[in-house]
C-alpha cells in the first residue's frame, strides 16, 4: 500500500502546499524551489549511482529547515518523497516527463532567468554530486550528447561553443523541446538491461 502511495503524483494543492513551504521563512533563502526540486529529483532518478534520502533533503533545503512541529516535518518530507518516487515511475515507465516549467529560455519582465534555466541549474546541481560517474560512463559519449541541452540550459557553463549555442536563440529552443524525451534516453542509458537497449 505504502510503496503504491509513494507512485500517487502531488495533486496540485499539494504541489502548492510544498511550494508555499519552500518560500517560507522556515526554509534557507539558497533551497531550491519547486521547479528546481523536479530537475534535481529527475537527475537523482537518472543517476548512476544514488545518493541517501537524508542527504537529498539535506542538500535541497541547504540545511535542515526550522519545521513548526514534527508533523510538519513528516507531511513536507512525505510529499517530497512522494515527488522523487513518482518522477521515478515515470522514468521508469518509458514516460516523457512533463516539466514545472515552459521548455524555452525566453525570461518575463519580471524575471532573472527562465524557469528553465532554474531546473537545468538544480538538474546539474545532482550531477555535481557523482560527476565522475555521470561522466566517466561506457557511454562516455552519448551522455555528454544527451546532455548538452540541460547543460545550454543550465547556464552554467562559459566555454565558448555553449556561449555560441546560446547566442542561438532558434538552436536553444529547438534543444530545450529534447529535454522531457532525453530525461528517458539518460534512464535507460544507465538502468536499462543491455537486451533493452
Amino acid at each position: 500500500m505504502q510503496n503504491a502511495m509513494l507512485n500517487t503524483p502531488l495533486t496540485d494543492e499539494e504541489l502548492d502546499e510544498l511550494e508555499a513551504f519552500m518560500f517560507s521563512d522556515a526554509v534557507s533563502e539558497d533551497a531550491l524551489d519547486l521547479v528546481g526540486t523536479h530537475g534535481y529529483f529527475c537527475a537523482l532518478n537518472i543517476s548512476p549511482v544514488k545518493i541517501t534520502e537524508k542527504q537529498w533533503l539535506q542538500e535541497l533545503f541547504d540545511g535542515v529547515p526550522e519545521y513548526n512541529s514534527e508533523k510538519e516535518k513528516a507531511r513536507i518530507e512525505g510529499l517530497l518523497r512522494r515527488l522523487y518516487f513518482s518522477i521515478g515511475s515515470d522514468l521508469y515507465n518509458d514516460q516523457d516527463m512533463l516539466l514545472p516549467c515552459e521548455l524555452t529560455l525566453e525570461t518575463e519582465e519580471d524575471e532573472e532567468q527562465s524557469p528553465l534555466t532554474s531546473w537545468a541549474q538544480a538538474f546539474m546541481e545532482a550531477v555535481f554530486l557523482k560527476e565522475d560517474e555521470w561522466f566517466n560512463h561506457q557511454a562516455e559519449e552519448e551522455v555528454a550528447e544527451l546532455m548538452l541541452p540541460i547543460m545550454i540550459a543550465s547556464e552554467l557553463f562559459e566555454d565558448e561553443e555553449f556561449v555560441k549555442m546560446r547566442a542561438d536563440t532558434k538552436l536553444c529552443d529547438e534543444m530545450c523541446r529534447t529535454i522531457p524525451e532525453l530525461l528517458v534516453d539518460l534512464y535507460l542509458l544507465f538502468h536499462a538491461p543491455a537486451d533493452k537497449k
